[in-house]
Parts: C-alpha cells; sequence; structure tokens
C-alpha cells in the first residue's frame, strides 16, 4: 500500500512567498497537494471516496 504525501504549499513549499506572488502564481488559498505513487487510478479514486466518506 501507498500512502499519498498531502501538504498546503502555502504553508510548505511556498511559505515564503508572499500573497501577491503566490496569487500571481496560480496558487489560491486553501490548495492542497496530493503527492501519490504510481498507483492504480481506480485504487486511488476509492481511496479518496473512502477518505471523504469519514469526513
Amino acid at each position: 500500500m501507498i500512502i499519498p504525501t498531502i501538504t498546503l504549499p502555502r504553508e510548505t513549499s511556498h511559505a515564503s512567498l508572499t500573497s501577491e506572488e503566490l496569487k500571481r502564481m496560480g496558487i489560491p488559498e486553501g490548495l492542497i497537494r496530493v503527492s501519490v505513487g504510481i498507483e492504480d487510478i481506480d485504487d486511488l479514486i476509492e481511496d479518496f471516496k473512502q477518505a471523504i466518506s469519514v469526513c
């Protein structure tokens, strides 16, 4: 099983940028980046459906 990495670019990789720079780059507030491996797409979709149903 591959566990995806989930980050908020505004708080991690792009934390040093100003709000104006983020806006110019098209990085909106609340953007969530999900990095997954080479899992089968159907498995990924099912994983996301299951995760969202818990909320």
